[in-house]
C-alpha cells in the first residue's frame, strides 16, 4: 500500500516553506489554500499575514513567489500570480497531475488514499429493529446510513464495531411469551426452515391474536403480567419461549437486510437484552456517585438547560419508582460495555432526529459518571425523517406506515423496467436484467438517503430514483458502465499514463477532481457527512460527462499515446466511482 499525498496537500507544504522562507519572522503560517474559478488554486493565508506583520500583501506575495520552483515540467507549479490585494492564484503542471494520478492508480483499490493516522476504535450503533414487528421505512436510513458510515470509518483505518441494538426486552413479551405457552405450535413450521416471508406471517399472527386475548380477557391479562415477572426473573422456560420469537425475528430481520444488499452478522445483534445483568450495577453507581438521585421514588437525573413546557426540569428515569428499568439505564450500561468491555474511543449512534433530547441526556449523565471524558467521545448522528411526495411522512393510503420490504420490491420493480428498455442495445441476459434491476433499484434507494444531509428530511420519490438523469444512483452506475463499454471497444490499446502530454481543459478538471478523492473521504469520515461522499461522486460523473463530450477516447485521430492517457484517465475514474460506491453500499455493475 502507498499513500499518495494529494496534489493540494504538496502544493499547501510548498507554500508553507516558501513563506517560512521569505518571512522567517512570521513563523509557521497556513497559505490558506482552496479551489478556485480563477486557476487550480488560491492561496489567501498572505492577507492575514500582512496585516499581522504590518507590510503590504502585494511585496509579501512577490516575495513568496520568488521562493516557489514553477515552470519546468518537472514542477508541480506551472504558473503562479499575484492577484487583487495578495491572493495567489497557482496552475499546476499537467505532468504534475498525470504523474500524481498515476502513483494513485497503482495504488490498487486504496488509489493512494492514506490510512489515518490516529486511528481508532469506533462502536457503531445502527439499524435498530424490534422483534416481533415488521421493519418499516422508518427503520430505512438507520440501516443505510450505518452501513455506509461503517464502511467508510473501516476503509481509513479505524477498527469499527458494530453493534444492533434490537428491541428484544420489555413488558410486551409477557403477552406473546403466554400465548405462546397456551399455543405452542404457533411459531412451528412445516417442512424446511421458515423464510422471512413466512417468519413475519407467524409472528404477525401471534402478536394479532395474543392482543386481541389480552385486551378482551382479563385472566389472560394477569397471566401476561406475571410472565413479564418470570421473564425478569430469568426463568429458563420463559427464557427458551422469549429466544423463540428472537430468533423468528432473525429469521425475518435477515431477509430484509438481504433485500437492502446488508450483511448483518449474529455476533453484531447485542439487543436490549444483552445489558440485563449490567443494568442494577449501572444504577448503584450513578446513584452512588450522586449523578442520579431518588425523587418520588424513582432514580432519576436532572439538568439545569432541559426543562418541559411547564419550566420545570425534566429528568432522565433512569430507574422507574415501581422498580422496572427505562431506556436511559439500558443505553448507560450499553455505554459501559463499549468503553469498558470494547474499548472503544468512539461511541456513534444512528438514530432518529426525535431522540436527540434522550441521547444528550444519556451522554451528559455518562460525562458526569466519568464514562464519557477528553478521551472517549459519543455522538449522535441524527437523521430525518422519510416523506412522502406530498411532503407529509410517508404513508400508504391508508395511512399506515409503509413497510419496508414493500418499499424495496417496488423500486426493484421499476428499476428493473428502466434495465430492461436498455437491455437489448447491450445485450443483457435475462439473468443480467433480474440482478442489474435490483442493484439499481436498492442503489437508488441507498443514494437518495444518502445524498441528502442527514439531518434533513427527504421526500421519497421512486420515479426520480431511477431517474437516468440528475443527482441519482442511476446516473452514477451507467457512468461507469459506459467506461466498461469502452474499455472492453479499446482493444489492444492499454491505459498508461503519459505525463509528457499537454491536457485539455476538461482532462485536467478530471484529473483534479479524481486526486480529492482522499481528502473528501477524510472529510466524510471525520464529520460522519456520507452526503459528502455522495455529491463529490456525481461531481465525478459529471465531469466525466463533460470529458466525453469534449475528448474522444477512442479515435484513429488521435495519436497512440493520446489514446492510451485518456483510457487511462477513465480507467482510474471507473476504479474511483467503484470504490466510492462501494463504501455507500452500492453496486455498480459492469453492463447496463
Amino acid at each position: 500500500m502507498a499513500s499518495v499525498p494529494s496534489l493540494a496537500s504538496t502544493l499547501q507544504q510548498q507554500l508553507a516553506d516558501a513563506l517560512t522562507a521569505a518571512l522567517p519572522e512570521a513563523g509557521t503560517a497556513d497559505p490558506l489554500l482552496r479551489r478556485s474559478d480563477r486557476a487550480d488554486f488560491q492561496a489567501n493565508g498572505i492577507l492575514a499575514l500582512a496585516k499581522k506583520l504590518k507590510g503590504n500583501p502585494r511585496e509579501l506575495a512577490s516575495k513568496v513567489t520568488a521562493e516557489l520552483p514553477t515552470g519546468d515540467t518537472g514542477d508541480l507549479i506551472k504558473d503562479i500570480e499575484v492577484s487583487g490585494p495578495g491572493f495567489l492564484n497557482v496552475t499546476l503542471t499537467d505532468a504534475a497531475i498525470v504523474r500524481t494520478l498515476a502513483a494513485r492508480a497503482a495504488d490498487g483499490d486504496r488509489l493512494g488514499v492514506p490510512l489515518k493516522a490516529d486511528a481508532g476504535t469506533t462502536v457503531i450503533d445502527y439499524a435498530q429493529p424490534n422483534v416481533a414487528k415488521e421493519m418499516h421505512v422508518g427503520h430505512l436510513r438507520s440501516a443505510v446510513i450505518g452501513d455506509a458510515m461503517a464502511q467508510i470509518l473501516e476503509f481509513t483505518g479505524e477498527s469499527v464495531v458494530r453493534r444492533h441494538h434490537i428491541g428484544d426486552w420489555g413488558t410486551q413479551f409477557g403477552m406473546l411469551i403466554q400465548y405462546l405457552f397456551e399455543h405452542p405450535d404457533e411459531l412451528t413450521h412445516e417442512g424446511d426452515e421458515a423464510d422471512g416471508e413466512a417468519a413475519m406471517s407467524s409472528l404477525n399472527r401471534v402478536y394479532k391474536a395474543s392482543r386481541v386475548l389480552f385486551d378482551s380477557d382479563e385472566e389472560f391479562k394477569a397471566r401476561s403480567r406475571d410472565r413479564v415477572v418470570a421473564l425478569q426473573a430469568g426463568d429458563p422456560e420463559t427464557l427458551a419461549h422469549w429466544q423463540r420469537f428472537v430468533d423468528e425475528s432473525k429469521v425475518y430481520f435477515y431477509s430484509v437486510f438481504d433485500k437492502l444488499d446488508m450483511t448483518i452478522d449474529d455476533p453484531d445483534i447485542v439487543g436490549e437484552s444483552g445489558y440485563n445483568d449490567m443494568l442494577e450495577e449501572t444504577c448503584r453507581i450513578l446513584e452512588e456517585t450522586g449523578v442520579a438521585v431518588r425523587s418520588e421514588g424513582a432514580l432519576c437525573v436532572f439538568f439545569d438547560d432541559v426543562k418541559g413546557p411547564d419550566g420545570n426540569p425534566v429528568p432522565l428515569i433512569v430507574k422507574k419508582t415501581n422498580g422496572g428499568y427505562g431506556y436511559a439505564a439500558t443505553d448507560l450500561s450499553a455505554i459501559r460495555d463499549r468503553v469498558q468491555g470494547l474499548k472503544a474511543d468512539t461511541l456513534l449512534y444512528v438514530v432518529d432526529a426525535r431522540q436527540s433530547l434522550h441521547f444528550k441526556m444519556v451522554f451528559e449523565t455518562a460525562r458526569r459518571a466519568g464514562w464519557l471524558n477528553d478521551d472517549v467521545t459519543a455522538y449522535q448522528l441524527a437523521f430525518g425523517t422519510v416523506l412522502g411526495k406530498d411532503g407529509k411522512p410517508f404513508k400508504t393510503r391508508e395511512g399506515v406506515t409503509v413497510r419496508l420490504e414493500d418499499l424495496l420490491d417496488e423500486a426493484v420493480e421499476r428499476a428493473t423496467a428502466v434495465v430492461r428498455e436498455k437491455a437489448e442495445k447491450v445485450g443483457l441476459t435475462e439473468e443480467e436484467i433480474v440482478e442489474n434491476g435490483r442493484y439499481v433499484g436498492v442503489g437508488a434507494v441507498k443514494y437518495a438517503d444518502l445524498s441528502t444531509s442527514a439531518v434533513r428530511d427527504y421526500k421519497f420519490d421512486l420515479e426520480q430514483m431511477v431517474s437516468l438523469n440528475g443527482d441519482t444512483s442511476v446516473y452514477l452506475q451507467y457512468a461507469y458502465a459506459r467506461i466498461r463499454s469502452i474499455l472492453r471497444k479499446a482493444g489492444d490499446a492499454k491505459p498508461v499514463a503519459h505525463p509528457e502530454l499537454d491536457l485539455a481543459p476538461a482532462e485536467r478538471a478530471l484529473g483534479l477532481h479524481l486526486d480529492r478523492f482522499g481528502e473528501v473521504l477524510a472529510e466524510v469520515a471525520e464529520g460522519y457527512e456520507p452526503h459528502k461522499l455522495a455529491a463529490y461522486l456525481y461531481q465525478l460523473a459529471s465531469h466525466l460527462t463533460t470529458f466525453y463530450d469534449q475528448c474522444q477516447v477512442l479515435s484513429d485521430d488521435n495519436p497512440a499515446e493520446v489514446v492510451e492517457n485518456r483510457l487511462f484517465l477513465v480507467e482510474l475514474t471507473a476504479r474511483t466511482l467503484h470504490q466510492g460506491m462501494k463504501l455507500l453500499g452500492i453496486r455498480t455493475p459492469e453492463r447496463l
